[in-house]
């Protein structure tokens, strides 16, 4: 996958957090979790974006470390969502499986970018 296809992939993303936010009950609960998932979920995208626009390897690293915890953030809020019976888990289950696919093309990104500034 390249950097276009996943800028366009973390924007889907962000994109399906938005349309899981709206779903969210509109009681004290369901506005505290989606202001921060709001946040967190489309700030993945948003961050990924800058990841692109690095100017060194170091640069670069710490860009997709910001992307990986804002991912962590939103699984933990998708998690929450689920565990307090907010929205059925069925509906939410795809998303927090993309989130991790997210993270682990993270992760693995930085690691080869790790790899590879040692050489």
């Amino acid at each position: 996958m390249d950097k276009e296809e996943l800028k366009m992939r973390t924007k889907r993303y962000a994109l399906r957090i938005i349309k899981l936010i709206q779903a969210l009950p509109h009681n004290s609960e369901g506005w505290a979790i989606s202001k921060q998932l709001v946040r967190s979920g489309t700030s993945v995208g948003a961050n990924y974006r800058a990841v692109c626009r690095a100017r060194s390897t170091a640069e670069f690293i710490a860009k997709l470390g910001v992307v990986i915890e804002e991912a962590d953030e939103s699984a933990f809020w998708l998690e929450l969502i689920i565990e307090s019976g907010l929205i059925k888990e069925s509906l939410v289950n795809p998303l927090i499986d993309e989130t991790n696919e997210i993270i682990s093309i993270m992760v693995s990104s930085a690691k080869t970018a790790r790899l590879n500034n040692r050489s």
